[in-house]
């Protein structure tokens, strides 16, 4: 394919294409250009060869995270679900039809920070996707009928869920480790207010009109079509959206100045689980210190690091251990994850892990493996790139935690400049007892 040549010989060169905005050099290959309607609606556009296929991403930037409001979590990841009951205009029914003919592809997810909603199409096709997705961004219709049995759904996907001892382990580290902030809710939402939501059909609407307004949406399309003509279109269609977008009135979380920690009974059989979490900043491409942080968990605990080596291949002390040390829109969380193969080993695969971070803290990473570990962040980015909807949906994340992709550039601009003394500094400061949650599982014997 000829999209994926260009990122290989990217590679190659080590460089990227011109930004069409800024005129820059970075990681990103593709030119791309920013809109904004005067409703606020952001479009970002990004023409690519591909044999005739798009993708158009409808970035809410809102997802379990706005759900502040006492006994009303789990709305985000509902109207993930009610935005395909469709519109007066058209029905559900009329719209998977629609989509069907088309050969589309539809679906949405929800995160903590957002929420997704994806099509990859045919570009002869762009004119009835954008006529669609506008009509049910603005005129999304349901009885209360259809919200209670939607409801009704999503209650059993969080019972589904329970029976994932992963979900469980989750659920109780996020409500641990936040006392005030909302990421103390998983995205489904707690089971209480999960049970309660068919009662709550009017607030559903009031959430709906609060968060689902053209300030807070970012469209992202990519792929093989006219900017120009796309943007005319998507004027057409969106431009009578009103703009009403309410900030929510999220909590600060307090400094965690103790460790946490909890034991959890799962009722069913499982190998032990095991997860140490730190408390994590918010990303910020300009923070050497918080980048450099982020790099810590393919170093620290990838497949090449040596406690890997040690407890999986080894020793086999554990199934699996990885790490995730991700980027969010306020602090969160940089975790380590573990199956433990023999209850009697969860002590001795903490202490490895506090031997591993202690390591870290007193002994400057080689150079060598710093360097290999900068070229794999942006082989994999770029390897990521050669469709579409991989373009899209791997900036949808960036896109919703800032508002643009200019930030991606900021980021591996940023990485190329980061030190073993950097990353010393990074475990100093972010990888401390105090700052951490701890949340053991166990399931029946």
């Amino acid at each position: 394919m000829r999209t994926l040549m260009y990122v290989f010989l990217l590679l190659l060169c080590g460089g990227g294409a011109l930004m069409a905005d800024s005129g820059d050099k970075g990681v990103f290959p593709y030119p791309y250009s920013v809109s904004t309607l005067d409703n606020g609606l952001t479009i970002i556009t990004i023409p690519t060869s591909s044999g005739g296929l798009m993708s158009y991403y409808s970035i809410v930037r809102t997802g379990a995270r706005d759900e502040y409001e006492k006994g009303k979590t789990g709305f985000a990841h509902f109207f993930e679900h009610m935005m395909f009951r469709g519109t007066k205009n058209y029905p559900a029914s009329m719209y998977d039809r629609m989509v069907t003919e088309m050969g589309a592809d539809a679906n949405a997810y929800t995160t903590d920070d957002y929420t997704a909603y994806h099509m990859s199409f045919a570009a002869e096709d762009l004119e009835t996707v954008v006529m669609l997705e506008s009509d049910r961004f603005q005129y999304l219709a349901y009885e209360e009928a259809a919200f209670q049995t939607e409801a009704g759904a999503v209650y059993g996907e969080y019972r589904k869920n329970r029976s994932n001892p992963w979900s469980v382990l989750f659920e109780d580290l996020m409500k641990t480790a936040f006392t005030r902030h909302t990421y103390g809710h998983t995205t489904i939402g707690f089971e209480a207010d999960i049970k309660a939501m068919p009662g709550l059909y009017e607030y559903s609407k009031e959430f709906f009109s609060r968060y689902y307004r053209p300030e807070n949406v970012v469209l992202v399309l990519t792929g093989d079509f006219d900017s120009e003509k796309a943007l005319s279109l998507i004027e057409s269609h969106y431009g009578s959206w009103k703009p009403g977008y309410q900030p929510p009135a999220i909590e600060a979380e307090p400094e965690q100045t103790a460790e946490r920690s909890v034991q959890v009974d799962y009722d069913g059989k499982t190998l032990p689980l095991l997860v140490v979490a730190y408390k994590a900043p918010a990303l910020d491409a300009s923070n050497r210190t918080m980048v450099a942080g982020s790099m810590l968990d393919d170093l620290m605990f990838g497949e090449t690091s040596a406690i890997y080596k040690k407890l999986v291949l080894q020793q086999q002390k554990v199934q699996f251990i990885s790490a995730g040390f991700g980027f969010n829109r306020d602090p969160q969380l940089w975790s380590v994850y573990a199956m433990v193969k023999d209850a009697a080993d969860i002590a001795y695969v903490r202490e490895e892990i506090d031997r591993t971070v202690a390591q870290y803290r007193s002994t400057p990473v080689e150079e060598k493996h710093l360097t290999a570990l900068k070229k794999r962040l942006k082989y994999s980015f770029l390897m990521n790139l050669d469709t579409p909807d991989k373009v899209a949906g791997g900036l949808a994340r960036y896109v919703a935690i800032t508002g643009g992709i200019e930030v991606v550039d900021a980021l591996y601009a940023m990485y190329e400049q980061v030190t073993p003394s950097d990353i010393m500094a990074a475990v100093e400061q972010y990888l401390n007892p105090e700052r951490r949650t701890i949340v053991t599982l166990q399931g029946r014997k």
